[in-house]
């Protein structure tokens, strides 16, 4: 009989005896398993955390103890265990449940996530509104390693050792990095390190041998020296946390022992456990990178079923940069952690020497770049658009300020689908378009993308190129590469009625929709503008010239993007034009596939031929 139907909330799994709880992790997997491979999604880490979020659930008193997870792409079993699983089959689909936790879903998703290094900070806040209001429920952040490679966390956990709140970390170590200690050795280790009586023997100790001042002092920092070769928490201690584990985190008895005692300890608490990501799928087992994220896939073999054939935006990327590169031993290449899904394996692979991943810490890699600069180098840092709003500061302050020639390509500009809101790059062009010093190009396909990066290295000057996710438009790439002019665009096709301004990704649907508008009786002309900065305003002004009527379309928001660029410059210069913008307006797009969304937000073909059609001037 299964377990996990009778699991409507925390309470129903809180009443299921400890001997059932292997069979219901099992469950939790193959829920998770059969559903990723419908919708996609992030398989391999919601694979390895089953037990750990099992374990909390069960120790814990949820929703009123509070749970916090970072990143959340791995909270997929919190789901199922709090009241979701008849949605569960909806996640990442238009409507339905979010791929990461999101406070409007439900009260046991305390606080949203999407982006890393934001779990103890998140935390500590809700620890200390806790204590100011004098409750005494409990807090616990789950932390994957890799978030710990973000400066944010360690700022966090100084600052949870200075207030010495009470809070519980669980570092979540899927990279094995520790792997020694785990198995009877560290159970063992573990086991006594949860004694009470065992940490205040160790704080007497070590407040002894401080009252013979000199002598003592080196004495408890020999003895503290001495700990930390059995003892790898020793960072976190001198942080202010009391440090635990590691421990088997894939061993649901283990973590059930370990919790249990660790909820007397006062303070901050440090529990490292080791996980196995993708456990219990031997395809996610055998290669978690390429199941971290995932699209549809053939559960027996792991294949994926999703399209191919069509050259994507970065396989264009990546193969433009490794050809200048090869041309040019200056090039270097950066990316903060995420080299399959920027498209710098390729990079890595060939020119491991050149290549830098500096971990989840993006403010870091940009003002290393500028370094890199300053010292000669050719340097591009490899970015998903919604990260780089994460180095705003650095952009601004260490690059353009100083002129660096910094090269930045943004994967993933404009909607990119299923993982929603914290996801849809459609930001960039609205808080980088005023800065000084800065270039801004968005290529309209996959071959104009290769050209466009020849072109970003030849600028020597600070660059933005940002493309979108997925498949091209099945362009075919030159071979030869070539530099374009900067801050110049190109007519595409020109018409008598009205003009079709666009940019990057919507070009392509702006040309097919100009084709229907002229079925319809409306000459539409269209006009690849390339650079977002510098304009091409001799383009503008000649668009205004033969038609005055003008639309401009982009994958961004309309406040401060691409149209408000152009009708800025319509009315510096005073030129006299009707102006219709389409763009996202001011919300939060949702998760869906991409192309629901650019129906939704009105900036696919059949939506632009519908707001031109509506379109008040004649």
């Amino acid at each position: 009989m299964k377990v996990l139907p009778s699991i409507h909330s925390p309470h129903d799994l809180r009443l299921i005896k400890k001997e059932h709880l292997p069979t219901l992790c099992q469950e939790l997997r193959d829920v998770i398993i059969k559903t990723a491979s419908k919708n996609g999604g992030h398989l391999g880490s919601s694979l390895g955390a089953v037990e750990i979020i099992t374990a909390l659930h069960y120790v814990y008193n949820t929703p009123d103890d509070k749970i916090v997870f970072d990143t959340g792409h791995q909270a997929y079993a919190h789901k199922l265990l709090t009241g979701r699983q008849k949605e569960f089959g909806t996640i990442r689909t238009k409507g339905g449940l979010s791929g990461f936790p999101k406070r409007s879903e439900s009260e046991y998703d305390i606080f949203g996530a999407g982006h890393a290094s934001t779990a103890v900070s998140a935390a500590l806040g809700l620890a200390i509104a806790r204590d100011q209001q004098h409750q005494n429920h409990r807090v616990i952040a789950v932390v994957g390693d890799g978030c710990l490679t973000g400066g944010m966390a360690y700022e966090a956990m100084q600052n949870a050792g200075l207030l010495r709140t009470d809070m519980l970390v669980i570092l979540n170590d899927n990279q094995m990095f520790i792997s020694q200690r785990v198995g009877a050795l560290g159970t063992a280790l573990t086991k006594l390190l949860t004694k009470k009586y065992v940490q205040l023997a160790e704080e007497k100790a070590t407040n002894f041998l401080k009252r013979f001042d000199e002598v003592g002092n080196n004495a408890a920092k020999l003895a503290k020296r001495a700990r930390s070769i059995l003892f790898p928490g020793t960072l976190f201690e001198e942080m202010g946390f009391r440090y635990f584990g590691p421990v088997d985190g894939n061993d649901i008895n283990a973590l059930l022992e370990v919790l249990e005692t660790l909820k007397t300890v006062k303070g901050p608490v440090m529990l490292h456990v080791v996980t196995k990501k993708g456990k219990g799928y031997e395809p996610a087992e055998k290669n978690p990178t390429k199941f971290h994220g995932v699209g549809i896939f053939d559960i027996e073999t792991g294949d994926s079923l999703g399209k191919s054939g069509t050259v994507t935006f970065t396989k264009a990327f990546s193969q433009a940069l490794v050809k200048l590169a090869e041309e040019d031993p200056n090039i270097c290449a950066i990316t903060a952690a995420m080299p399959e899904g920027t498209g710098l394996d390729a990079f890595r692979d060939k020119f491991p020497t050149r290549y830098f991943d500096v971990g989840i810490a993006e403010e870091h890699a940009a003002t290393f770049a500028a370094g890199l600069a300053a010292g000669g180098e050719k340097p591009l840092v490899a970015l998903y658009s919604t990260f780089a709003q994460r180095c705003y500061d650095q952009i601004l302050h260490d690059i353009c300020l100083q002129k660096l020639p910094v090269v930045f390509a943004l994967d993933r500009a404009g909607l990119v689908g299923e993982d929603g809101p914290t996801h849809h790059g459609v930001f960039d062009i609205s808080f980088l378009r005023a800065i000084p010093n800065l270039i801004m190009a968005a290529p309209a396909d996959e071959n104009e993308l290769q050209h466009l990066l020849k072109t970003a290295f030849a600028a020597k000057a600070p660059f933005i190129l940002r493309y979108p996710r997925g498949a091209g438009f099945g362009v075919a790439l030159d071979k030869e590469l070539k530099t374009l002019d900067i801050g110049k665009g190109a007519w595409v096709t020109k018409g008598k009625d009205v003009t079709i301004l666009a940019i990057g990704s919507r070009v392509h649907p702006a040309l097919k929709a100009a084709e229907t508008l002229r079925d319809k009786g409306v000459d539409a002309g269209v006009i690849n503008m390339r650079f977002i900065k510098p304009l091409d305003t001799a383009l503008i002004d000649e668009a205004v010239k033969r038609t005055a009527k003008l639309v401009t379309v982009e994958d961004n928001m309309l406040a401060g993007g691409f149209g408000s660029a152009v009708a800025e410059y319509l009315a510096d210069s005073g030129k006299q034009a009707h102006l219709l913008r389409l763009g996202i307006g001011d919300e939060f797009v949702q998760h869906a596939k991409s192309a629901l969304l650019y129906d939704q937000v009105g900036i696919s073909e059949a939506a632009i031929v519908k707001h031109i059609l509506q379109w008040k001037i004649k």
